[in-house]
């Protein structure tokens, strides 16, 4: 009985076992983690080189005595006209990157000759659900493998040498709410991954999964879910006390879209989380904190279990993510070294973080701000200003930072030399209003916000007003004395994100279509070069066969460009010309001149609808148009400006776009999907009066 009972016994344990993901264990070829935490000379192996996301290159052949010198080596075209955000890696003399819509490519680090290129195939209709564009930011590099996440919620594993399909894994619950946008990071064996969502009904979480089969090991979820079936966790149970209403019907937010980083030294994964949703609190019943939303979070690497968090932005209503790039770095503070993370996160405070514990070292205003009176300088929690709660003073709410935040994913650098973090920062305001009797709907953002009576108005004085007070800064930013140690202000806002060299140099590209190189001790711009178009991504820099490179991937897009309207324009009417750039010394190559730009004409027909369709218009064009066209009818120059389209002629074609999908996927269409669901015929035909009124207004101011 007894050999029996422990024959049993085992069985059991076995079975246990067999049923509990178990990873493969660590590479034992190609790139190993040891590779990862610490690069072979000249390359660049993970989304900020190093695991401590430091983008920090020891390279010094090209210097601030000689950038000067530096000019174009190669360049290669990109197929996707979307905006560019990846930066590229750099292995054994080839480049890997992914550009718009998931296409990955691996090139010929010296020469740019394309050795292969891979297409996910990511329906184009995901772009009606992607809040900004269908950008990806990267790949991760692991053993013989690249790792690409896809817009449509996809993980998948490449061969690195032939481009070949490994596996795929589903990461997403449902391909209706969620997208995926960031680069992976891999973590001892672990690829790891979150998604975006949370302006839609998503559940943040973060998983990671078996480098060799894709299997999920762990899940950590960011918010609680529905108190009736249990929560996962202690760590949720404890979250579940700081939400009320029915938070899990709309997801909750909190996703991971970007951040995401592991410290060897502690075995744990930092990782920044997204809004709560709906942003408007007063539309979903929420009261209190709504953790782990707009937090950072840390968890033990090998199970997802939870280590500690902070939370930035309690209760948020002005979508201040905390998604930003989190940087791992050694400084003496109070007098002693302390092992720290680094954040500048989109609602304008720089944070210092035990990296190991959480625990608040210190914060300090980087931009200008005023959803706050200040923060407990002891535990880090901000003094809410009362006026920035609009869904309780009934009143708009003019937000610095705006929802564009201080920062954003733009990644900032870090130089152990200098000690600063060179941070793209945005100076920029948003107008917040709550929408009443607001309800949820089956497409389209789930903000509960009347973004219609706070669209930019045909009023020239205003506008001008707006435009003279956004704008951009690069600013080197000293964490030990939460002060600026040098800034270079910027025409607007939405620039490129940074690198620092050991060269005395950083290198950062901006909207208005140049990338620099300034100095990174006093901040003097050493070398510029014109890029024919607005860039985003970050650069970085690579050697072979004792040349020095530098990197970026360049094409205008993303958020900034698709909402912003007018205030879309201000570093210029920059386009999209999406290309990988690469520079050494002494190279001479000249990009090709840029085709003109063709632009519709200004001419609508004239206006013959009422008072009620206009303001019906404009409400359905804000809460379901203007996250792709822009705000107040005014594109960026990304999507089509629907002031200018032809369909504004005739309201059976509009009808025909808009509620039945003529333009859509299954019709031929470029991604344009159908509103019939949550529109009728006599909606489409008020979003067509609205923007006629649009356009004749502006066509009144003289733009053409």
């Amino acid at each position: 009985m007894r050999a029996r009972a422990w024959i049993a016994a085992l069985a059991a344990a076995l079975f246990v076992a067999g049923c509990a993901p178990q990873p493969t264990g660590p590479a034992r070829e190609g790139i190993t983690d040891a590779m990862l935490a610490n690069p072979p000379e000249g390359e660049w192996l993970s989304y900020g080189r190093d695991l401590a996301e430091q983008r920090f290159s020891p390279l010094t052949q090209i210097t601030d005595a000689n950038v000067g010198d530096l000019g174009l080596a190669w360049s290669l075209d990109l197929e996707t006209a979307r905006g560019q955000e990846a930066t590229p890696l750099m292995h054994d003399g080839t480049l890997y990157v992914s550009t718009a819509w998931s296409i990955v490519k691996a090139v010929d680090a010296r020469t740019g000759r394309l050795k292969w290129s891979y297409d996910l195939k990511v329906p184009r209709e995901t772009l009606a659900r992607a809040c900004c564009d269908a950008v990806n930011r990267g790949v991760a590099l692991y053993g013989t493998n690249l790792y690409v996440a896809t817009l449509d919620g996809r993980l998948v594993a490449l061969d690195r040498a032939t481009g070949g399909l490994k596996w795929s894994a589903l990461v997403v619950p449902n391909m209706k709410d969620y997208t995926i946008t960031g680069a992976p990071r891999i973590a001892n064996g672990l690829v790891l991954i979150g998604s975006g969502g949370a302006e839609f009904k998503a559940r943040g979480f973060i998983a990671a999964y078996d480098h060799n089969t894709g299997q999920q090991i762990w899940r950590f979820h960011t918010v609680p879910g529905d108190p009736a079936k249990g929560h996962e966790s202690e760590a949720m149970e404890k979250a579940a006390r700081t939400w009320s209403g029915k938070w899990w019907e709309l997801g909750g937010g909190g996703t991971v879209w970007d951040s995401i980083t592991y410290d060897p030294r502690t075995n744990l994964v930092l990782f920044g989380t997204g809004n709560a949703e709906p942003w408007n609190p007063a539309a979903a019943g929420r009261e209190g904190d709504s953790l782990y939303t707009s937090s950072i979070v840390a968890v033990h690497a090998d199970t997802g279990k939870y280590a500690w968090h902070f939370q930035e932005t309690p209760e948020d209503r002005w979508d201040y993510d905390s998604n930003a790039q989190i940087i791992l770095a050694d400084m003496e503070i109070g007098g002693r070294m302390r092992h720290v993370a680094l954040h500048a996160p989109k609602n304008g405070y720089f944070y210092v973080l035990d990296a190991a514990t959480g625990e608040f070292l210190s914060a300090g205003p980087f931009v200008p701000q005023n959803w706050t009176t200040g923060i407990d300088p002891k535990t880090g929690r901000p003094a809410i200003n009362p006026e920035a709660r609009y869904e309780k003073t009934g009143k708009p709410f003019v937000g610095l930072p705006g929802v564009a935040g201080a920062h954003s994913w733009q990644p900032m650098s870090y130089s152990p030399k200098t000690g600063l973090v060179y941070l793209p920062a945005n100076l920029t305001g948003f107008p917040y209003a709550a929408a009443k009797d607001w309800k949820a709907s089956e497409v389209g953002f789930q903000v509960g916000l009347d973004s219609a009576v706070v669209a930019m108005p045909a009023d020239p004085r205003v506008r001008a007003g707006a435009l003279a007070a956004t704008t951009g800064a690069l600013i080197a930013w000293d964490p030990r004395l939460q002060k600026a140690a040098w800034t270079v202000p910027q025409t607007g806002p939405w620039n490129g994100g940074t690198l620092a060299t050991a060269g005395n140099l950083v290198f950062q590209g901006d909207a208005a279509g140049n990338f620099s190189a300034y100095s990174a001790d006093k901040g003097g711009r050493l070398w510029s070069f014109p890029v024919q178009t607005g860039v985003m991504a970050a650069p970085m820099t690579y050697a072979l066969d004792g040349e020095q490179y530098v990197a970026v991937l360049v094409g205008w897009g993303g958020m900034w460009d698709a909402t912003m309207g007018t205030l879309a324009h201000k570093s210029g009417a920059v386009r999209n010309i999406s290309r990988l750039l690469v520079f050494k010394l002494g190279a001479k190559g000249q990009l090709p001149a840029p085709k003109p730009l063709n632009r519709l004409p200004l001419d609508p027909p004239a206006f013959t609808g009422t008072a009620q369709q206009v303001a019906s218009g404009a409400a359905h064009y804000a809460r379901y148009c203007a996250v792709c066209h822009g705000d107040a009818a005014v594109a960026g120059g990304i999507n089509p400006d629907l002031r200018r389209s032809g369909v504004l002629n005739d309201a059976a074609i509009m009808k025909a776009v808009v509620i039945d999908g003529a333009l859509s996927p299954r019709n031929g269409g470029n991604g344009m999907v159908a509103f019939g669901k949550v529109l009728k015929p006599a909606d489409a035909e008020a979003i067509r009066q609205y923007l006629i009124k649009r356009a004749n207004e502006d066509r009144a101011l003289g733009e053409r």
